[in-house]
């Protein structure tokens, strides 16, 4: 299944709960108890990973896998079942996703209360089946759940987070209420061939007390490579607060692991526009990976849709944060009034601990729709995993606009390509045009024709016509310069910018990889252009 398939379907099955519906049968049963903590877990996962994987041999019945998109989407939970709805000046209950379509591997739901575990037992009754073709009464007994979703007091009928499928999850924005990107809990072999999905077999929700302000849920990982055990303790505010422990496992040799990965999508913006047929000006969940690295820089790397696959790594030691971020939010960009691109919440990810050498990685798939994510980002340790280690990562996730560090410095707000040259004069070669707004730091306070240089290093090419001038409009400056190649290669061309005055850097480190057209593309380019 593919990794937007996962995240489809719950965008839509997130508002498809039951409300009212009426129901005589009592709250979700439990199974048996057994002594649970985060230690116990771990163990579980440390054996797991000492045998050899065993997939699940039982999976959802015939009848749920080959349901309609329809028919899947039209599955409610009935919200009268909800978990602790039943206590008072509770601040949380869960929802639970039925199996079905492409969620066809069990995900077992476990109560933790006074130090003891029991499963919450499936029953027909939890939801409402009437518009999904489904007999309910043919369905086993001992089915389970596909996944789960939180819902908070502060909106008891709109989600707060979901997880949902392989090892996936999210939160709404903590100002918007609206979905967006993604995150897993492990990436595998991102890019390379085959990909593989670690996921959740088993969720532990630890009961809330009245007016708890947390709630924590366990995971355990299983799939061909790793097993795992997790924690995720999550803090609605603004920003919403995931906190993450996670052990991990491997089995074997793991060739590109991926700790912290983010799922997004970007199709086309101000500065890609090769897939921009569509009537809104851009499109995208996500529009940088921002990073602070070790030594205190800030970077940020707009987005691209390339024309094929594009992995670029980033190597750093003790990352301070990494993030997918969605910056641009005037709706004026988008005029979307269905989906609200502007309103997408950014993710940052904030290492709780030494994480040493690696590289924060991104992939860029190629996209013609915005049904795809194509955009994946994680941190990749420089030593690969083997067989018989503990990994031991933890880290904070923040979902929202707000971030809780931001650069002081200049920000990148805006970056625009187009055909090089100086208008009305003849081009007599191709050049790209590159123009990227900053705004912030002491920009707006420094006094008129000061002396703002664009510093600029690219990967080969010459660089010309460059420039750096105000904005009145929003108290910033304009970085441009045109790209000069030196020859007919389609290679990728790696650009970095920042703006200083003397040796006193403004703004943070802008960088870039520019595909070139091909060469037939870059004469039509000359003969419609200029006189």
């Amino acid at each position: 299944m593919r990794r937007r398939d996962f995240l489809q379907s719950a965008v839509l099955l997130s508002t498809l709960s039951a409300p009212g519906l009426a129901s005589a049968a009592s709250a979700p049963t439990r199974g048996p108890a057994r002594a649970f903590d985060y230690a116990t877990l771990k163990g579980q996962a440390r054996a797991l990973a000492s045998k050899p994987f065993v997939p699940p041999s039982r999976l959802a019945p015939k009848q749920l896998i080959e349901m309609g998109y329809d028919e899947y989407q039209s599955i409610r939970f009935n919200r009268d079942e909800a978990i602790w709805s039943d206590i008072e000046g509770g601040n949380f209950r869960l929802e639970f996703f039925h199996m079905g379509r492409g969620f066809k591997e069990p995900v077992h739901m476990y109560e933790v209360a006074g130090g003891q575990a029991r499963e919450i037992l499936y029953r027909p009754d939890l939801f409402d089946l009437s518009h999904s073709g489904v007999n309910a009464r043919s369905l086993p007994k001992d089915l389970s759940f596909a996944g789960f979703r939180i819902h908070t007091i502060t909106n008891w009928e709109a989600d707060l987070a979901s997880f949902l499928g392989a090892s996936y999850f999210r939160c709404v924005g903590s100002d918007t209420r609206q979905f967006g990107l993604s995150a897993r809990g492990l990436a595998i072999d991102t890019a390379l061939d085959p990909e593989e999905f670690p996921r959740f077999t088993e969720y532990y929700f630890e009961r809330p007390v009245a007016d708890a302000r947390t709630l924590v849920v366990y995971g355990l990982m299983d799939s061909p490579s790793v097993a795992g055990a997790y924690r995720f303790a999550l803090t609605p505010g603004a920003p919403h607060i995931v906190e993450v422990d996670a052990a991990v496992y491997p089995r074997k040799a793991i060739r590109r692991l991926g700790i912290a990965p983010l799922t997004s999508m970007y199709q086309v913006g101000e500065n890609d526009k090769r897939m921009g047929y569509d009537w809104r000006p851009e499109i995208h969940d996500s529009d940088g990976l921002s990073l602070y690295t070790g030594r205190g820089e800030w970077l940020w790397r707009p987005l691209n849709n390339p024309p094929m696959l594009r992995f670029n790594s980033y190597f750093d030691e003790n990352p301070r944060g990494f993030g997918l971020m969605q910056r641009d939010r005037d709706f004026n960009n988008y005029q979307d009034d269905g989906v609200f691109y502007e309103r997408r919440p950014s993710l940052w990810i904030e290492p709780k601990s030494p994480w040493g050498k690696g590289s924060v990685q991104l992939t860029e798939i190629p996209t013609a729709d915005e049904t795809f994510d194509n955009i994946v980002a994680f941190w990749n340790p420089e030593t690969p995993p083997k067989p018989g280690e503990e990994l031991l990562y933890s880290y904070n996730m923040y979902w929202g606009t707000q971030m809780p560090v931001e650069p002081t410095l200049a920000k990148a707000v805006a970056t625009r390509t187009g055909l090089g040259g100086v208008v009305g004069q003849r081009r007599k070669y191709f050049s790209w045009r590159f123009a990227i707004d900053f705004k912030g730091g002491d920009l707006a306070t420094l006094p008129p024709r000061s002396p703002v240089e664009p510093v600029i290093h690219v990967s080969r090419g010459e660089v010309e016509i460059t420039s750096a001038r105000p904005l009145q409009h929003n108290g910033g400056y304009r970085a441009m310069f045109d790209v000069k190649l030196p020859d007919d290669s389609m290679d990728p061309v790696d650009i970095r910018l920042f703006l200083r005055i003397g040796h006193l850097p403004l703004s943070e480190t802008w960088t870039y990889q520019w595909s070139p057209p091909t060469p037939q593309e870059r004469q039509l380019y000359l003969r419609n252009a200029g006189h």
